[in-house]
């Protein structure tokens, strides 16, 4: 319960640190690319304001200039280019131009799997994965520590997981990666066991790290008075799918979807 506990308190500041420094500014600049809408303005020209679209092909059209070719260019870049050309072009003297990237869907990461907000979002300058986890809402309840995450590498696809709950623990922020435009991060479903017969409470339960055979009997509040600890069974499933009913102790380690049946005392 202690790392339930943990990680949603990591989440809830997480998110709240993003909140504090979304308006800070971004530590780089997006990359523009097709479907991006742009906002572009020259000082002391409003005549030449305009919004466009970034087309397939990766052009803009901008007055007096027509079809420019900004795909791949950071917006302060695009700014030099059609800054340039109006100038050689014998348009303007010294321009300045301003791009505000309102809309980029060229620059988007699907965020899946057991957070408060699925979808789709955009990967503004540099953002880490937990940049990207605060901005869906963080980890639901139902979500457990580790975090896959997949991107395109060349022509495959590569898989990652990391352990949001150990990378807290150590400190170990390496593992908070930066993520990419077009990745994909799912959060696991957290791990759970299931207990029935003479408990207080049967049901399906979280499963926390280590969690032994009588941690988990207190998690289904105890036994009840017919219960007996012993002759203790656990239902697992091994490698193969099959089913083996295993003897267990007090101690012994609870693992994924394990259950376990209280028996009635017979005296």
């Amino acid at each position: 319960m202690k790392a339930t506990k943990l990680l949603m308190l990591v989440t809830t500041l997480l998110l709240a640190a993003w909140v504090g420094s979304a308006g800070a500014g971004n530590a780089g600049e997006v990359v523009l690319g097709p479907g991006d809408v742009l906002k572009v303005s020259v000082y002391g020209s409003p005549d030449l304001a305009t919004e466009t679209k970034v087309s397939e092909s990766g052009h803009i059209t901008f007055p007096l200039l027509g079809e420019i070719f900004v795909s791949g260019l950071t917006p302060s870049a695009a700014e030099k280019k059609i800054a340039d050309l109006l100038e050689s072009g014998g348009f303007l003297r010294m321009p300045q131009i301003n791009i505000l990237a309102s809309s980029l869907q060229s620059q988007l990461v699907s965020v899946l799997g057991n957070v408060r907000n699925q979808g789709r979002y955009p990967v503004e300058g540099r953002r880490s994965l937990t940049d990207i986890l605060a901005m869906a809402g963080g980890v639901n309840p139902e979500g457990g520590d580790v975090v896959t995450l997949i991107r395109a590498d060349g022509s495959q696809s590569v898989k990652e997981e990391i352990d949001l709950l150990a990378m807290i623990r150590s400190s170990d922020m390496n593992r908070n990666v930066n993520i990419r435009s077009d990745d994909l991060i799912y959060v696991e479903r957290a791990p759970r066991f299931y207990i029935y017969g003479e408990v207080q409470r049967a049901g399906v339960f979280r499963l926390e790290r280590n969690m032994t055979v009588v941690q988990a009997l207190s998690v289904g509040g105890g036994l009840t008075q017919r219960g007996t600890e012993r002759g203790l069974r656990i239902q697992r499933r091994d490698a193969e799918g099959n089913l083996r009913i295993l003897k267990v102790k007090p101690g012994d380690l609870v693992q994924p979807d394990d259950v376990l049946y209280i028996q009635e005392s017979l005296f």
